[in-house]
């Protein structure tokens, strides 16, 4: 890969720090120490304001705005929704000796933040030298609660270094920030007044009508008078902190923030159901919200750590994307779903994608089993949205968006949005995977098997028959690997789709045995006829998958084998990006690929495959691909292993874990790659750990890089919290809790309970690299 890292911050097992303020760093620095919690979201950004490089960014879960799109042809999408750029709650001004302080104008000294990835808090403290040449040091704490999702924290201490005299301060809401991706703002204040010891203001976005209630009570050392301040589209306080020489002082704010996400909902309700909201809140203190919030990501760290030992950077690293996975949604919220770059920024507009159920969906199957339910709620309450979309296209059943913040299609992209097809086969591959891992036959009945009828629908009717071969598959498509556009029987849809139809007649069939009335009041709710399912069998039984017989590779779609070839180490390191390189049209000419899909469905249907399928694809394909896709290096990584080749897996494994944080791709600045922060989580687990989860049950045949002592990892199955521990020497699988679970380890059925199992490691040698085109 011609990625390198560009490492500026300190190495730590239990936190992300910089030392020395950077301008040029700042950006990058703003999404790293992101905050989050399901709810709500807040970049890193200075809570005093700066006038230099930054994003002050404050984003809500599904709060959105949209713009229209011109004159279209059928199909192609109207408008587009937008996760929208928020309240900054945490606005903070500071002046001293008549000077504001800003980190681009004023003089500081040993400057310092530190993301806390224990205890889920954001600190920066720094000394301000001021004219006279007396000093403030200032730290800041902020958090957002993870045991009440609606409230936000922030504290301010000012401590005296030879200074003595009145420090003022303005503490409030702004609305007035700008969205950066549309260049303007997007909010209507409709409402602000003072309250008890703060500050409260109703917003609505301009064209949506989506509404943000924020409000705040704040406390103050030496509880000083509060002066009320409003401007068109704020709200504050103001007040003065005096100190001795020597002597600290300070304040902290309780936020709280309702998102109204119903346009019908009207201003003087969502003022007052804020306003009650925030009554409740009255009795919140930061400390006893900083205690609760503390213990929550104490047992969140005691079921879902990850150790590694040997390894620092990497430890540090893998805490990071875990600590990620767990800020950015754990299912309290329920219609909530995850953006590409979470809550840390306005690139991919907050919009999620085919990765939710692919790359996200195994980390909460196996640490938190409510979320992964609830990330497969999101696509069953917009099935609505999804059918029309499907008639949109002139198909029948549902057509789930490429691109989505409330099941409307959001991508302005036509080659995109109406030719990426993979997103329904994610679905329900997720639907299929959730209910394999936690048996939950109930959640299948209730709303599965409507969503697994109505996708299947829609692939039937999208797919057409050769009139050469006669057989059965997608044409004019565009797979997970973007860099091949309009393609006919690309292999990724074509093995899914056969994969949906085969596990949608099962379902199907096992709802009408186990749940026969159930099964026909959704009949007749959908007008069901039991003959689509014969269908479906027959449209599976006539797919084409093309594959070479006498090598066992897949072709990636029709034709990819007469593709002109292209060395893709011929390309200088100056390229990349190769969107912002080179022409569209000349990245589709050759066999080159953005990311896997022919290995993506190797590894998601790993048991289907034998070892010389997996080898063969692998040797051809890793060649040809540039990794130009953050989600691409984890799947190498995970096949890498498997395959014996460990050195390899190693390196693809060092840019996935680190690649915000050491911003391989030079744009960690726009917000970091969630979603490729869960196939960091992935490679550990199903990479080194060697699990699989598609098959029998649940395997492992863990593996070990070269330059590890030991690694842990932990997940739940089964009702039993299952702690895995490998060495050079040995594997080591207990059950924390003592519950009793069957698994296999190297191929060999165990029962796991509170005594453990062990055996010797066997690491799997890498065979001689066979001859590829």
């Amino acid at each position: 890969m011609a990625k390198q890292a560009d490492p500026y911050l300190l190495i730590d097992p239990w936190a992300v720090a910089e030392e020395g303020f950077d301008p040029a760093r700042n950006r990058v620095s703003e999404s790293i120490f992101s905050l989050g919690n399901e709810y709500m979201g807040v970049r890193g950004y200075a809570d005093e304001g700066y006038t230099g490089d930054s994003l002050v960014g404050s984003y809500f879960n599904g709060l959105f705005e949209e713009f229209k799109i011109g004159p279209h042809y059928k199909g192609i999408t109207r408008q587009v929704r937008f996760m929208v750029n928020a309240v900054n709650w945490l606005d903070t001004e500071i002046r001293a000796e008549g000077e504001k302080l800003d980190l681009a104008a004023s003089r500081i000294s040993g400057f310092r933040r530190k993301l806390d990835l224990r205890r889920g808090t954001y600190a920066r403290e720094f000394v301000w030298h001021l004219p006279s040449g007396a000093a403030l040091k200032l730290t800041f704490l902020r958090f957002v609660s993870m045991t009440n999702t609606h409230v936000g924290c922030q504290r301010v201490r000012i401590e005296s270094v030879g200074f003595e005299g009145a420090v003022s301060i303005r503490s409030g809401l702004d609305l007035s920030v700008i969205h950066e991706d549309q260049g303007k703002n997007l909010w209507v204040c409709e409402r602000k007044s003072a309250t008890d010891r703060g500050a409260a203001l109703l917003g609505r976005t301009v064209t949506t009508g989506n509404r943000l209630f924020s409000g705040f009570r704040l406390a103050a050392d030496g509880d000083p008078e509060l002066a009320y301040l409003e401007g068109e589209k704020t709200a504050a306080v103001e007040f003065a902190l005096t100190l001795a020489a020597g002597q600290e002082t300070g304040f902290s704010k309780v936020v709280t923030n309702l998102a109204v996400k119903d346009a019908a909902v009207r201003e003087e309700q969502a003022w007052a159901d804020g306003a009650a909201l925030l009554e409740r809140h009255a009795g919140l203190t930061l400390d006893g919200l900083l205690a609760e919030h503390e213990a929550a990501w104490e047992r969140i760290w005691t079921a879902s750590d990850i150790v590694i030992e040997g390894d620092p950077e990497n430890q540090q690293g893998i805490r990071f994307c875990v600590f990620q996975m767990h800020q950015t949604y754990h299912g309290d919220n329920p219609g909530l779903n995850i953006g590409a770059k979470g809550l840390t920024g306005e690139a991919y507009r907050g919009l999620a994608f085919w990765d939710t159920e692919s790359y996200c969906l195994p980390f909460y199957l196996f640490n938190n089993p409510k979320a992964a339910r609830s990330l497969l709620d999101f696509r069953y309450n917009t099935l609505p949205e999804a059918r029309e979309r499907a008639r949109d296209v002139d198909c029948k059943g549902a057509c789930y968006p490429i691109a989505t913040i409330d099941g409307t299609e959001s991508c302005d992209l036509w080659q995109h949005s109406n030719t990426q097809l993979h997103v329904g086969t994610a679905v329900a591959y997720g639907l299929w995977h959730y209910v394999k891992i936690t048996g939950d036959r109930g959640y299948l009945y209730e709303k599965g098997v409507e969503m697994l009828i109505e996708i299947s629908r829609f692939y039937a009717t999208r797919g057409q028959w050769s009139q050469r071969t006669g057989r059965f598959g997608y044409f004019g498509v565009m797979g997970p690997d973007e860099f091949q556009l309009m393609v006919n029987h690309n292999g990724y849809i074509n093995y899914m789709a056969k994969e949906l139809f085969d596990y949608a007649r099962t379902a199907v069939a096992e709802m009408r045995r186990d749940a026969p009335d159930g099964f026909a009041a959704l009949a007749a709710r959908i007008g069901f006829d039991p003959e689509e399912a014969e269908e479906w069998g027959r449209l599976a039984e006539a797919m084409y998958i093309p594959q070479e017989e006498a090598t066992g590779i897949f072709e990636e779609h029709e034709g990819f084998f007469d593709m002109p070839h292209l060395d893709i180490h011929s390309i200088p390191v100056t390229d990349f990006p190769l969107y912002a390189h080179w022409s569209y049209d000349r990245i589709y000419r050759y066999d080159m690929i953005k990311q896997p899909d022919v290995l993506m469905f190797l590894f998601l249907y790993n048991s289907r495959f034998d070892e010389r399928t997996k080898r063969a694809n692998y040797e051809y394909y890793e060649p040809r691909c540039i990794h130009e896709s953050s989600l691409s290096p984890s799947i190498h990584s995970i096949l890498a292993s498997e395959l014996g080749k460990h050195d390899e897996a190693y390196r693809f494994f060092e840019f996935a874990s680190r690649l915000d944080l050491d911003n391989y791709n030079r744009n960690t600045r726009e917000g970091l790659h969630t979603t490729s922060i869960a196939a960091a989580w992935m490679n550990i687990v199903y990479g080194f750990g060697g699990m699989r989860s598609d098959g029998d049950g649940l395997s492992f045949a863990p593996s070990i890089p070269a330059a590890w002592t030991a690694y842990r990892f932990k997940l739940t199955y089964g009702g039993a919290l299952l702690a895995v521990d490998v060495t050079p020497k040995e594997v080591g699988i207990v059950s924390e809790n003592g519950a009793e679970v069957a698994i296999r380890l190297y191929g060999r059925e165990c029962l796991v309970d509170g005594s453990g199992v062990r055996a010797p490691l066997e690491q799997r040698m890498a065979l001689p690299q066979q001859e590829v085109r």
